[in-house]
């Protein structure tokens, strides 16, 4: 027996405790890589769904996000023999006499769900011609069917997390964003949209429509090369820098302004080239945002420019709200302790997108409902500022938001004194008034039956607590048109 213990003995190997942690480390990384080459397997949308959680660092370790955040759509190339049945069925028998000639030998893109050629049309025009994979529809159809059983499975079984994190939700945002790759019509929409918004800037262009189908898009050729590939000596350190402000201010004013946005601008969907405008490419995935949503995620970011953690943890419980769990003293001294690391870092390391994901993985924690919409706006955040330090990385974010600050605060203003806002806060304000005096019979009529109740709410204070006044976002608004004007005023004088 003694023998026996002597070799089990001998047979334990003693290992430092930092070599233990160390294989830990390795385990996970090698997980997380296996769960990001399974996602890339099954197909577009589980990449797509990969990245979104790539935001998400209150679901997912921080393991699985380094990877998530590799997530590209790496597909073999179909030859153009199995894509030309689609070309004739969308644009006709004879497809070829609208073109003067078409590089089917080479695509200039390979994606999941189509491939891009280089052509010429019969008039000479340089075009690219998108053409969607044949069946890839149906695929994503019962994709987004199955990931929406699941999401009711695992709401079931987890009503907690649920009522923090609302996966159906979630999901939904991302089915909706992606219909228009689906359907290239849609896409084409989204560009005539943008087109529009980009006419207002020097540098930014967005890719003219000529023919629009279902499942082929021919557009006008994006000139230059990926902003990922390009080298920024090759530019004047002004046209960098001011590449970099025009498309940020068009991201901006998609976000608050528009609310609808580019939901992918990678540095593969951007396109520059030295004398030319940047192009952004690739509108079938477009996120959309609401009236209030917009205006919260405006107050967010204002908030955290002015190191205001009060405010930010206010703004961010208007955009999303509360749980019966909600510990909102906490997140607010949570706020109190990151707000001022972000607002005093470098202006090449503050990162929008990168801040509204730390906010969220505080606010989860706390049991602060979190918007379905912050995921794909921290994407997009994180995206366009990832493309633009590939060519300008010593622009000021911050600079740039305050920049265009006062110009969104004035176009909400005007759209907040539209004739349709007047008309429509008219209205509120009868119905308003109906129910106000509802009200009050309702609690003359309890008085004299001796029914009668008070109810106050008190809101939490204490270090870093929420209380105090509190200011609606029209007293915001208008506090900063306020201030916008008096700007603009001071910088005339």
């Amino acid at each position: 027996m003694l023998a026996g213990l002597a070799g089990r003995e001998a047979s334990v190997v003693l290992r430092p405790r930092g070599a233990a942690d160390g294989d830990r480390r390795e385990g996970a990384v090698r997980r997380a890589r296996s769960v990001r080459e399974a996602l890339e397997s099954l197909g577009p949308f589980y990449i797509k769904v990969g990245q979104m959680l790539a935001t998400r660092p209150d679901i997912v370790p921080q393991t699985m996000i380094d990877e998530f955040e590799k997530l590209q759509d790496k597909v073999s190339e179909l030859p153009f023999r199995a894509l030309e049945p689609v070309l004739a069925d969308e644009l006709g028998p004879g497809w070829r006499r609208g073109f003067r000639e078409i590089d089917t030998d080479r695509p200039l893109g390979t994606a999941s769900l189509s491939q891009v050629y280089r052509g010429v049309l019969s008039d000479g025009q340089p075009v690219a011609v998108k053409i969607q994979r044949p069946g890839v529809r149906a695929v994503m159809e019962e994709d987004m069917a199955l990931l929406r059983k699941l999401s009711r499975f695992a709401a079931r079984r987890a009503p907690r997390f649920n009522e923090v994190v609302d996966i159906e939700a979630m999901l939904g945002v991302v089915f909706d964003a992606m219909l228009p790759e689906l359907d290239f019509v849609l896409e084409a929409r989204n560009m005539e949209r943008a087109r529009k918004v980009a006419d207002g800037f020097k540098h930014i262009a967005v890719p003219e429509v000529l023919t629009a189908r279902p499942r082929v898009l021919v557009q006008s050729l994006a000139p230059g090369r990926p902003i990922r590939e390009a080298d920024p000596t090759a530019f004047d350190v002004e046209e960098r820098k001011a590449i970099g402000r025009d498309l940020l201010a068009f991201m901006y004013r998609g976000y608050f302004l528009e609310r609808t946005f580019h939901a992918d601008p990678h540095p593969g969907n951007v396109f520059v080239s030295p004398g030319e405008k940047a192009t952004l490419i690739d509108w079938g995935m477009v996120g959309r945002i609401d009236r209030p949503m917009s205006g919260s995620i405006l107050l967010t970011l204002l908030n955290l420019a002015m190191n205001d953690g009060a405010g930010t943890a206010r703004a961010w419980i208007d955009m999303g709200g509360v749980t019966s769990r909600a510990r909102v003293s906490a997140f607010a001294e949570d706020m109190a302790g990151l707000v001022p690391r972000v607002a005093t870092a470098s202006l090449e390391d503050l990162n929008f997108g990168v801040t509204l994901t730390a906010v969220l993985q505080y606010s989860t924690r706390r049991g602060i409902r979190t918007s379905p919409m912050v995921s794909m706006l921290g994407k997009s955040f994180a995206n366009i500022e990832g493309s633009i330090r590939n060519l300008c990385p010593e622009l000021s974010l911050t600079e740039v938001f305050s920049e265009e600050l006062s110009h969104i605060v004035l176009e909400l203003l005007r759209e907040a004194f539209s004739s349709e806002q007047v008309m429509r806060t008219a209205l509120e304000v009868v119905a308003g008034g109906t129910t106000a005096a509802q009200q009050l019979r309702g609690a003359a009529r309890d008085l004299v039956n001796r029914d009668f109740a008070v109810q106050v709410a008190v809101q939490e204070t204490g270090r870093g607590g929420l209380g105090g006044i509190r200011l609606g976002a029209r007293e915001v608004l208008f506090a900063l048109a306020g201030a916008a004007w008096w700007q603009r005023r001071t910088r005339r004088a």
